[in-house]
């Protein structure tokens, strides 16, 4: 389309303004250098995106849908009037993008916002009347496919469901009403209060992630803000205080100290303690930030490293009127140790004998970039810390390895090529196609594997990207079992394009594009994108393929396949799987925690099928009711077969549906202290998908004791001429 929007932005501003109490926050407008961004992106992404798709009609139509679905993906705010206005934009954004004009997305988040505020001050004034929880009625929990609601009537009726629906929640946890008002009244008006505080730049990062993500689902545009999160993210550095904050109603409150880091080593702060002031050390007034978004907070405190910041705290013991402390801080380099790789070791115990697996968690595949190419000696690495974690572990004398990927999301591709050679040596590990057909190969460098015992690799469907390419490669080298879920089949590559290095800006002001400019494929030339890498042993899930995964994207791009690289596997396990299956079939058929597993997911996939929760008090009591009486007859069970085996048995299983009851709580409304201990009764909690794992390590490493021809065939060494594989 070329024509001009003002008919239709008029609509849109009538449709809003005709229903917009005075107390409405205020309209937000486009900034001239987001108009400008938006059409640099678009020269760029017509261009140079791997999958060509020109900035048209048809696209439009899909940029609206996202763009709809991402403000109002439930369908709890906008009304079928709502849309039936809406539907002159949905082939104009493509011309709103080019002309400079980007005042129909943004009308149509002012209508949102002005309805957002509607229905939270309409339900604040259905907190005065109360409910009656007799009627059989009730609410559906997915309303991403539901219709658009009729009318306002309509609307209106769907939020005091879903506002009963808040209040039973915390009537069957045991509050009274006047808590429930006062719990409920809090939430309510935080919500609003955080809906007046968008920002223009919030809106824009919304509408571009629509245009970006219509073109394929892991293009994304960051602007500055993000950007600056993605690279502390991959360095897992920053320069700050040292303290994990966290919202609770009003307050930024302490939520972890860093050990050693600026916040710990003063012994002024504690967890809990709630910050109402920030500013630069020496200022003459600190800025008041009670209220205000996390992010806002974190942007305040942080900081160039050497200079100073002061903080005004309310101790976590004080009253909201109780005195206040000022504490100055020297900012420092904090790392952030919870994404760095961990290890741990399981000890097994069959027939006697005793065996050690060593256990290696890696949350993401981080890299300093930076340090790196100023020839910092100590740059971070996860392949380094892996290495020597290794290290650590043959001194602990472990007979075998097992990495952790479960809900790694990816990172640096050089670290997964680089990480897949400590266990094969030199080789091909990964092979990338461009938009050209050109197909390059990424191959470990590595002179000799850091670790040539039984390996296996542990994934889910949240690991992604980089994830995929060590197990891929890992798998196809016949180095190690790979164990889990099928993973979530993001098989593509992105670059980073810095948008104010291309227009000259000396200041962060345009942002970046994360931009898909190729696709990856295993060395056996199958691609991880679409179907992921499928587990030599799955274990259950209790996730929906349909829900997560790339296959839940709608426009994905599709799986293909490419010649083979030249590879010499490390070892053939076609003979020692079989094997390893029937153990753990025959385990898991004997393992309580594993039956419980399967209850679980059954009742979550019910729940989900069903879409629909009662508001019924004494038909939800009765459910919660059935749920405590399941969860107490499982405690028995586990203290009989503690009692049989001389050994307690752990509490509960970290992966059971209802580890906690419901107390009908949102995560900043709960006592950060009693969050941590939730969280850390969470974690201490049986993994037995870990354990599984490693109790399958301990198989492989008594068959291949007491078996060696099968041990010829499996180990690093053995490589057969007769399986090598050629491009």
């Amino acid at each position: 389309m070329t024509k001009k929007l003002p008919a239709i932005l008029f609509l849109l501003f009538a449709t809003a303004q005709a229903a917009v109490p005075d107390t409405a926050a205020p309209t937000l407008s486009p900034l001239a250098q987001q108009a400008q961004t938006a059409k640099l992106s678009a020269e760029i992404l017509t261009r140079n995106h791997y999958k060509k798709v020109p900035l048209d009609d048809a696209l439009s139509a899909k940029i609206f849908d996202r763009y709809i679905k991402d403000i109002d993906g439930e369908r709890m705010f906008f009304t079928q009037p709502d849309m039936d206005a809406f539907s002159a934009t949905r082939t104009k954004l493509d011309d709103a993008i080019y002309q400079d004009d980007l005042q129909a997305p943004f009308a149509i988040f002012n209508l949102y916002e002005r309805r957002v505020l509607e229905r939270l001050a309409y339900s604040r004034e259905l907190l005065k009347k109360g409910f009656d929880f007799t009627d059989k009625e009730s609410f559906q929990i997915d309303r991403e496919k539901a219709p658009w609601p009729a009318n306002q009537a309509e609307l209106r009726d769907l939020w005091r469901k879903r506002v009963k629906s808040d209040w039973l929640r915390l009537k069957l946890a045991g509050s009274d009403d006047k808590t429930i008002r006062s719990t409920l009244g809090k939430r309510y008006e935080h919500a609003l209060a955080r809906a007046k505080k968008i920002k223009s730049e919030d809106v824009f990062q919304l509408f571009m992630n629509a245009y970006t993500m219509s073109i394929e689902p892991h293009t994304n545009y960051l602007g500055p803000k993000a950007t600056e999160e993605f690279d502390i993210s991959m360095r897992l550095s920053l320069f700050g205080i040292g303290a994990v904050l966290s919202e609770n109603e009003d307050y930024t409150t302490i939520r972890e100290l860093v050990p050693g880091g600026p916040a710990a080593l003063s012994n002024k702060i504690k967890v809990g303690d709630r910050i109402v002031r920030v500013g630069e050390a020496g200022s003459p007034a600190l800025t008041d930030v009670v209220g205000w978004a996390i992010g806002d907070v974190v942007d305040l405190i942080r900081g160039k490293k050497g200079s100073q910041v002061m903080l005004e705290i309310l101790p976590a013991a004080a009253g909201v009127d109780g005195k206040q402390e000022r504490v100055t801080l020297v900012r420092d380099k904090i790392s952030i140790a919870q994404q760095a790789a961990k290890k741990s070791i399981i000890e097994t115990k069959n027939g006697g004998v005793t065996r050690k697996v060593g256990v290696i968690s890696l949350p993401v595949f981080y890299l300093d970039f930076d340090a790196r190419s100023r020839g910092d000696a100590d740059y971070k690495s996860a392949t380094r810390d892996v290495a020597q974690l290794i290290d650590e572990l043959k001194k602990d004398n472990v007979d075998s390895l097992l990495i952790d990927l479960r809900n790694n999301g990816g990172g640096a591709l050089t670290e997964a090529v680089d990480l897949t050679g400590l266990f094969i040596g030199k080789g091909a590990v990964v092979q990338q196609r461009n938009s050209q057909g050109a197909v390059r190969i990424e191959s470990a460098e590595g002179s000799a594997p850091a670790w040539d015992k039984p390996l296996a690799v542990l994934i889910n469907r949240g690991s992604a990207s980089a994830s995929e390419i060590f197990a891929a490669a890992i798998q196809d080298y016949g180095r190690g079992v790979i164990i889990g879920e099928t993973s979530f089949g993001k098989g593509t590559v992105q670059t980073l394009v810095n948008l104010d290095q291309l227009v000259k800006s000396d200041k962060p002001r345009f942002g970046e594009l994360k931009m898909t400019i190729a696709q990856f494929f295993r060395v056996n030339g199958g691609t991880t994108q679409l179907r992921g890498v499928v587990p030599d042993i799955g274990l259950p899930s209790t996730v929906d393929g349909d829900d997560m995964g790339e296959s839940s994207y709608g426009n994905a791009l599709p799986w293909t396949q490419i010649p083979a690289a030249t590879y010499r596997p490390a070892g053939d396990l076609s003979e020692l799987l079989p094997m390893l299956k029937i153990k753990h079939d025959a385990r898991v058929a004997q393992d309580k925690e594993f039956a419980y597993l399967m209850e679980d997911i059954s009742e979550i996939q019910a729940k989900r099928k069903a879409n629909m929760i009662s508001l019924n008090e004494t038909v939800r009591r009765k459910e919660r009711e059935a749920q405590e009486a399941r969860t107490k007859a499982r405690e028995s069970r586990r203290d009989v077969a503690g009692d049989k085996t001389g050994k307690r048995t752990d509490k509960a299983s970290g992966n059971s549906a209802n580890y906690l009851q419901d107390d009908g709580l949102q995560s900043n409304e709960r006592n950060v202290t009693a969050s941590l201990a939730a969280e850390k009764a969470r974690k201490d909690a049986k993994d037995i998908y870990l354990n599984e794992a490693a109790e399958i390590l301990a198989d492989e490493v008594e068959l291949l004791k007491s078996n060696t021809r099968l041990a010829a065939r499996v180990q690093p060494g053995a490589r057969v001429a007769s399986t090598e594989k050629t491009q």
